[in-house]
Protein backbone atom coordinates (compact mmCIF):
# COMPACT_ATOMS: atom_id res chain seq x y z
CA UNK A 1 0.00 0.00 0.00
CA UNK A 2 0.93 3.35 -0.68
CA UNK A 3 1.80 5.88 2.15
CA UNK A 4 -0.42 8.86 3.32
CA UNK A 5 0.17 12.20 1.80
CA UNK A 6 -0.04 13.12 5.39
CA UNK A 7 3.26 11.07 5.77
CA UNK A 8 5.16 11.90 2.97
CA UNK A 9 6.71 15.18 5.17
CA UNK A 10 5.99 17.43 8.46
CA UNK A 11 5.01 20.42 6.94
CA UNK A 12 3.49 20.98 3.27
CA UNK A 13 4.69 24.05 1.64
CA UNK A 14 2.00 26.41 1.15
CA UNK A 15 3.07 27.93 -1.95
CA UNK A 16 1.40 31.22 -3.93
CA UNK A 17 3.28 31.59 -7.49
CA UNK A 18 2.65 35.07 -9.04
CA UNK A 19 5.44 34.43 -11.57
CA UNK A 20 5.62 30.56 -13.09
CA UNK A 21 9.49 31.03 -14.25
CA UNK A 22 10.27 30.72 -10.43
CA UNK A 23 8.22 27.40 -9.99
CA UNK A 24 11.34 25.06 -10.59
CA UNK A 25 13.96 26.79 -8.83
CA UNK A 26 11.49 26.75 -5.65
CA UNK A 27 10.59 23.66 -6.02
CA UNK A 28 13.84 22.17 -6.11
CA UNK A 29 15.02 24.30 -3.05
CA UNK A 30 11.95 22.94 -0.85
CA UNK A 31 12.95 19.35 -2.10
CA UNK A 32 16.66 19.81 -0.97
CA UNK A 33 15.16 20.78 1.88
CA UNK A 34 13.54 18.25 2.68
CA UNK A 35 9.96 19.22 1.94
CA UNK A 36 9.07 17.26 -1.16
CA UNK A 37 5.60 17.67 -0.60
CA UNK A 38 4.30 21.15 -2.31
CA UNK A 39 0.96 22.28 -2.75
CA UNK A 40 0.75 25.47 -5.69
CA UNK A 41 -2.56 27.62 -4.26
CA UNK A 42 -4.85 27.86 -7.07
CA UNK A 43 -5.11 32.07 -6.40
CA UNK A 44 -2.90 33.49 -9.27
CA UNK A 45 -2.96 33.16 -13.29
CA UNK A 46 0.05 30.93 -12.75
CA UNK A 47 -0.59 28.57 -11.02
CA UNK A 48 -1.39 25.82 -13.52
CA UNK A 49 1.78 26.54 -15.62
CA UNK A 50 3.69 26.49 -12.08
CA UNK A 51 2.09 23.06 -11.61
CA UNK A 52 2.74 21.66 -14.77
CA UNK A 53 6.52 22.82 -14.71
CA UNK A 54 7.15 21.15 -11.35
CA UNK A 55 5.32 17.91 -12.47
CA UNK A 56 7.98 18.08 -15.35
CA UNK A 57 11.04 19.09 -14.71
CA UNK A 58 11.22 18.12 -10.75
CA UNK A 59 10.11 14.47 -10.80
CA UNK A 60 11.33 14.08 -6.73
CA UNK A 61 8.53 16.82 -5.82
CA UNK A 62 5.20 15.28 -5.14
CA UNK A 63 3.17 18.94 -6.41
CA UNK A 64 -0.15 19.30 -5.80
CA UNK A 65 -3.29 21.96 -6.70
CA UNK A 66 -4.70 23.97 -3.07
CA UNK A 67 -7.74 26.43 -2.92
CA UNK A 68 -9.88 23.91 -4.84
CA UNK A 69 -13.40 25.20 -5.31
CA UNK A 70 -14.76 23.83 -8.34
CA UNK A 71 -15.33 20.61 -10.10
CA UNK A 72 -13.21 22.43 -13.36
CA UNK A 73 -10.24 23.39 -10.79
CA UNK A 74 -10.18 19.38 -10.52
CA UNK A 75 -10.19 18.09 -13.85
CA UNK A 76 -7.74 21.40 -15.01
CA UNK A 77 -5.54 20.61 -11.75
CA UNK A 78 -5.13 16.78 -12.71
CA UNK A 79 -4.25 17.65 -16.38
CA UNK A 80 -1.08 19.99 -15.42
CA UNK A 81 0.09 17.49 -12.93
CA UNK A 82 -1.56 17.33 -9.95
CA UNK A 83 -0.60 14.84 -7.93
CA UNK A 84 -3.04 15.68 -4.94
CA UNK A 85 -5.86 18.11 -4.15
CA UNK A 86 -6.40 20.33 -1.35
CA UNK A 87 -9.66 22.26 -0.78
CA UNK A 88 -10.43 24.81 2.09
CA UNK A 89 -14.07 23.32 2.71
CA UNK A 90 -16.14 20.93 0.57
CA UNK A 91 -19.53 20.34 -0.78
CA UNK A 92 -21.08 16.90 -2.23
CA UNK A 93 -20.49 18.34 -5.80
CA UNK A 94 -16.76 19.09 -4.91
CA UNK A 95 -16.19 15.88 -2.93
CA UNK A 96 -17.48 13.94 -6.05
CA UNK A 97 -15.26 15.88 -8.52
CA UNK A 98 -12.13 15.26 -6.45
CA UNK A 99 -12.34 11.57 -6.07
CA UNK A 100 -12.96 11.04 -9.66
CA UNK A 101 -9.22 11.51 -10.87
CA UNK A 102 -8.20 8.81 -8.53
CA UNK A 103 -5.23 10.86 -6.90
CA UNK A 104 -5.18 11.83 -2.89
CA UNK A 105 -7.26 14.49 -1.96
CA UNK A 106 -7.63 16.54 1.93
CA UNK A 107 -11.07 18.35 1.73
CA UNK A 108 -10.73 20.97 4.11
CA UNK A 109 -13.04 21.25 7.74
CA UNK A 110 -13.23 23.60 10.82
CA UNK A 111 -16.37 21.44 12.52
CA UNK A 112 -17.03 18.44 14.33
CA UNK A 113 -20.45 17.83 12.02
CA UNK A 114 -18.19 18.50 8.63
CA UNK A 115 -15.81 15.57 10.17
CA UNK A 116 -18.48 13.55 11.07
CA UNK A 117 -20.08 14.42 7.16
CA UNK A 118 -16.60 13.23 5.75
CA UNK A 119 -16.09 9.95 7.80
CA UNK A 120 -19.65 8.83 6.72
CA UNK A 121 -18.60 9.21 2.99
CA UNK A 122 -15.59 7.11 3.45
CA UNK A 123 -13.19 10.35 3.73
CA UNK A 124 -10.57 9.83 6.59
CA UNK A 125 -8.01 12.36 5.91
CA UNK A 126 -8.64 15.83 5.95
CA UNK A 127 -7.19 19.29 6.01
CA UNK A 128 -8.65 21.65 8.72
CA UNK A 129 -8.44 25.03 8.21
CA UNK A 130 -8.41 27.78 9.47
CA UNK A 131 -6.84 25.92 12.10
CA UNK A 132 -5.59 28.26 14.65
CA UNK A 133 -8.88 30.65 14.05
CA UNK A 134 -10.87 27.37 14.40
CA UNK A 135 -9.79 26.22 17.49
CA UNK A 136 -6.07 25.42 17.23
CA UNK A 137 -4.50 21.97 18.98
CA UNK A 138 -6.96 22.13 21.87
CA UNK A 139 -9.82 21.78 19.36
CA UNK A 140 -8.10 18.66 17.59
CA UNK A 141 -7.08 16.98 20.63
CA UNK A 142 -10.77 16.89 22.08
CA UNK A 143 -11.56 15.58 18.48
CA UNK A 144 -8.96 12.10 18.48
CA UNK A 145 -11.53 10.46 21.25
CA UNK A 146 -14.75 10.57 19.93
CA UNK A 147 -13.52 10.53 16.03
CA UNK A 148 -10.01 8.53 16.42
CA UNK A 149 -10.77 7.40 12.42
CA UNK A 150 -10.11 11.24 11.52
CA UNK A 151 -6.42 12.32 10.36
CA UNK A 152 -5.51 16.11 9.90
CA UNK A 153 -3.17 18.54 7.63
CA UNK A 154 -3.80 21.59 9.97
CA UNK A 155 -3.05 24.75 8.01
CA UNK A 156 -3.81 28.56 8.83
CA UNK A 157 -2.15 30.60 11.41
CA UNK A 158 0.95 27.74 12.04
CA UNK A 159 4.28 28.40 11.91
CA UNK A 160 7.81 27.18 13.18
CA UNK A 161 6.83 27.88 16.83
CA UNK A 162 3.61 26.29 17.36
CA UNK A 163 4.29 23.63 14.32
CA UNK A 164 5.47 21.03 16.64
CA UNK A 165 2.33 21.14 19.76
CA UNK A 166 0.65 20.37 15.95
CA UNK A 167 2.75 17.12 14.95
CA UNK A 168 2.51 16.15 18.71
CA UNK A 169 -1.43 15.20 18.01
CA UNK A 170 -2.32 11.65 17.19
CA UNK A 171 -4.47 12.98 14.62
CA UNK A 172 -1.92 14.61 13.22
CA UNK A 173 -0.03 13.60 10.18
CA UNK A 174 1.58 16.94 8.83
CA UNK A 175 0.82 20.84 8.95
CA UNK A 176 0.58 23.22 5.97
CA UNK A 177 2.38 27.01 5.94
CA UNK A 178 4.40 29.19 4.05
CA UNK A 179 6.90 30.49 6.57
CA UNK A 180 9.71 28.40 4.65
CA UNK A 181 8.44 31.21 1.89
CA UNK A 182 9.13 34.39 3.27
CA UNK A 183 7.75 36.88 0.15
CA UNK A 184 11.37 38.54 0.29
CA UNK A 185 13.06 35.80 -0.31
CA UNK A 186 10.82 34.44 -2.99
CA UNK A 187 11.01 38.33 -4.84
CA UNK A 188 14.61 37.95 -4.70
CA UNK A 189 14.82 34.47 -6.04
CA UNK A 190 16.92 33.69 -2.65
CA UNK A 191 16.56 30.04 -2.87
CA UNK A 192 19.17 29.45 -0.75
CA UNK A 193 17.78 30.62 2.42
CA UNK A 194 14.49 28.72 1.06
CA UNK A 195 16.53 25.40 1.65
CA UNK A 196 17.57 26.78 4.46
CA UNK A 197 13.89 27.58 6.29
CA UNK A 198 13.08 23.97 4.86
CA UNK A 199 15.22 21.62 6.07
CA UNK A 200 14.50 23.80 9.39
CA UNK A 201 11.20 22.91 9.16
CA UNK A 202 11.45 19.49 7.77
CA UNK A 203 13.35 18.60 11.14
CA UNK A 204 10.20 19.76 12.99
CA UNK A 205 8.53 16.66 13.75
CA UNK A 206 11.66 15.35 16.14
CA UNK A 207 10.65 17.99 18.19
CA UNK A 208 7.48 17.34 18.22
CA UNK A 209 8.10 13.77 19.40
CA UNK A 210 9.92 14.70 21.92
CA UNK A 211 7.26 17.16 22.74
CA UNK A 212 4.63 14.10 22.88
Amino acid sequence: MAPSLLDLAPVVPVVVIEDAADAVPLARALVAGGLPVIEVTLRTPAALAAIRAVAGEVPEAVVGAGTVLTPEQVTESVAAGARFLVSPGWTDVLLTAMREPGVPFLPGVSTTSEVVALLERGVREMKFFPAEAAGGTAYLRSLAGPLPRARFCPTGGIGPGNAPEYLALPNVGCVGGTWMLPGDAVAARDWRRVETLARAAAGLRDGSRARA
